[in-house]
């Protein structure tokens, strides 16, 4: 699938650059052309992957290149100013050569927060492919501004775009690790995830075609429909030598061939449970997901078409959904056989609710303090006994 990235405020960006990283790494070319939209200077000097011709400084009459200091209504206000100065980096993105648009954001923050719905709401009314958003929700601990920014941000981005698909940093944030260990961490549980997904089906020159293609259709399918979307992975290392791989099958005959065979589909079917059960990039109970997507990655003789089907055939009973598509994404020299799924129109999820309701209390407490700091004040410079004229 071939995307057109764009990246708002500083984890968006930061987002965005590791994936133009993934992508050197492995060749997987999904990312078809990538920008950077921030109203911090700094933010957009640190980026080292996306070309400097498309990171996009706006707010400058604003705030000088110095950030929303994570006031996302003021992030909103100077997308919408600015959208001009956006749509002239997305001018030199080839759009007849892209599947769909991706706009990512940090949701905890201002500029991100504020600006990526506004321009995912832009990009719907010019162009005809799809919109969606990747949204990443602040830990619990980040503090009560920034899960409130998150909740009306999320609610605002969902109604905006195609499908939201979300990455919860609270499920995926350790104990003791710092700030930039954390989130060097969690961009790339996030780039390698989405990679695979968004990788399958791109077959290059020379390259094993799949048995069950995964195509840019298959994912657009199972994200129409909107709402909101979270990925399962799970891995297993895996050798790519003669031993248990194809040329032992084709030295010593059927019987072990029927053994590797039987190996290889329950390997399969164990990944798509851990994938599915572990963790999730939002955590939710799969149950009820209106749609789901199922890759599996790996080299080639590692892959077979009866482990992804009883896979497939395993996550339509778990999810109760009728749209369940599956295939194989052959990918030799990887070291690796992993479970991609996507669930798509996920509703049980007890995040969200708590996020908004976190969001609620931390509203009414800001309410509460702007009052009786405006009490405060009062009290303080009113003095009934000696009353001094202002000067205006």
């Amino acid at each position: 699938m071939k995307l057109a990235m764009i990246g708002f405020g500083q984890a968006g960006g930061k987002v965005v650059d590791k994936f133009l990283e993934y992508d050197k790494r492995t060749g997987s070319e999904i990312v078809r052309a990538a920008a950077a939209v921030n109203t911090a200077k700094a933010d957009l000097m640190g980026l080292e992957h996306i070309p400097e011709s498309q990171r996009v400084l706006i707010g400058q009459s604003r705030v000088k290149g110095h950030g929303v200091g994570a006031d996302n209504e003021l992030g909103a206000e100077i997308a919408e100013e600015d959208i001009d100065e956006v749509q002239g980096a997305i001018d030199s993105i080839p759009v007849h050569e892209v599947d769909a648009f991706l706009v990512v954001a940090g949701l905890g923050g201002g500029t991100g927060s504020g600006g990526a719905p506004v321009l995912a709401k832009h990009l719907k009314r010019i162009y005809t492919e799809p919109v969606y958003g990747l949204g990443i929700l602040p830990g619990s601990d980040e503090g009560g501004i920034y899960t409130l920014n998150a909740a009306r941000s999320f609610q605002t981005f969902v109604r905006e775009v195609d499908n939201l698909l979300v990455f919860d940093n609270d499920a995926w944030r350790k104990t003791g690790e710092s700030v930039q260990g954390g989130y060097e961490q969690i961009n790339e549980e996030i780039v390698r995830r989405f990679g695979i997904l968004f990788g399958a089906g791109e077959v290059k020159q020379g390259q094993e075609v799949a048995e069950s293609v995964v195509d840019s259709s298959e994912i657009i399918n199972t994200l129409s429909g909107g709402g909101v979307s979270t990925v399962g992975y799970a891995e297993e290392e895996v050798e790519e030598t003669s031993s248990g791989g194809l040329l032992s099958r084709l030295r010593n005959g059927e019987e072990n061939d029927e053994l590797d065979t039987a190996h290889t589909t329950n390997r399969i079917t164990s990944l798509v449970r851990k994938a599915a059960l572990g963790r999730l990039t939002l955590p939710c109970e799969i149950e009820g997901s209106e749609r789901a997507l199922l890759v599996l990655a790996g080299p080639p003789e590692y892959l077979n078409r009866k482990g992804i089907e009883r896979g497939r055939k395993w996550l339509e009973e778990q999810t109760g959904s009728m749209e369940v598509r599956g295939g194989d994404y052959p990918y030799r020299g990887s070291g690796f056989v992993a479970s991609v799924i996507l669930l798509a129109g996920v509703t049980n999820v007890p995040r969200i609710k708590e996020l908004q309701q976190v969001a609620i209390e931390a509203q009414d407490n800001l309410e509460e303090i702007r009052e009786e700091s405006e009490e405060n004040l009062e009290s303080l410079v009113d003095d009934d006994e000696d009353e001094l004229e202002s000067l205006f």
